[in-house]
């Protein structure tokens, strides 16, 4: 207390001084119309020039939440235009028929949005950690999508995350076809550029042409048909000279590869529970 008195007394002219001048510049703007005037102009430049900002930071910080929300909106629609096309004739002869069987295949999975918390693209077995986990309804052998198409397949879980293997990890194999050509084969990817995998076992009688798209085929039991993959850049024949391998450019850009989707359908996990059962079978009467 004494060192407060002795610092207000050593310094008591100049918090007059400020108190004086506080005291003028009240009575001189609101006294005066003019500098009033000028006041308030200046103050509301400044107030909003100080929102401004404010809302730029605010906005700036919900961009994650935006980010996730079109990815997922844009992993739905694909597939929602997908099932469309494929309805398209029977929906001109039976209307009612194709419109409930849509709403149905369209009620049998749900999109979990996810973010990527670590990505690897340079090694040759490469592996993704999002920030979703058992808590969260993500389960082994779902598929992960991004806005632009695949991703990969979940290989681990925890309760709050999970760890993929994406199509840069030459242990992935996924089931593809050429869009509305019907034609499939299994995507992987063996090293080099992340924009770059290949697609064998097309048949030599297909007929497609390059930079047709290539989707998700849907004979697997992690991904619907339809989701986006690349598209073909060139055409190979393969070692044995019997079938097609086809170079793909990949929709997704793992270098850059922030919000996913983790697709879960409730058709799929029936349908690989019951593929894992018949495994299991065979494996036993062999024995």
């Amino acid at each position: 207390m004494h060192n407060l008195l002795e610092f207000l007394a050593k310094y008591h002219h100049w918090f007059l001084f400020v108190v004086l001048e506080v005291v003028s510049f009240v009575l001189l703007f609101q006294y005066n119309s003019y500098q009033g005037s000028v006041w308030f102009s200046s103050a509301n430049v400044v107030a909003g020039k100080l929102y401004e900002w404010d809302s730029a930071v605010e906005s700036f910080f919900s961009l994650t939440k935006v980010n996730q929300e079109l990815t997922t909106r844009n992993v739905y629609l694909e597939r929602q235009v997908e099932q469309l096309s494929e309805r398209l004739s029977v929906l001109t002869e039976n209307p009612e028929a194709a419109k409930s069987g849509q709403l149905q295949m369209l009620s049998n999975y749900k999109l979990i949005a996810a973010k990527v918390v670590h990505n690897s693209i340079a090694g040759s077995d490469n592996l993704i950690t999002i920030d979703k986990g058992e808590a969260d309804g993500v389960r082994k052998d779902m598929g992960v999508a991004c806005g632009n198409g695949i991703v990969g397949i979940v290989y681990m879980t925890s309760a709050h995350y999970s760890v993929v293997i994406p199509i840069l990890n030459k242990n992935s194999n996924i089931s593809v076809a050429i869009d509305k050509r019907g034609y499939f084969g299994y995507l992987h990817w063996t090293g080099g550029s992340s924009r770059i995998a290949y697609v064998d076992d097309i048949p030599r009688h297909a007929h497609f042409r390059l930079y047709d798209k290539v989707v998700t085929s849907g004979y697997s039991s992690v991904f619907p048909p339809g989701v986006m993959v690349g598209k073909i850049l060139h055409v190979y024949n393969s070692s044995d000279g019997l079938s097609y391998r086809l170079e793909v450019e990949l929709s997704t850009d793992f270098g850059h590869l922030r919000d996913v989707c983790v697709i879960d359908d409730a058709v799929m996990k029936q349908r690989l529970e019951l593929l894992r059962s018949a495994q299991d079978s065979l494996k036993t009467k062999d024995n």
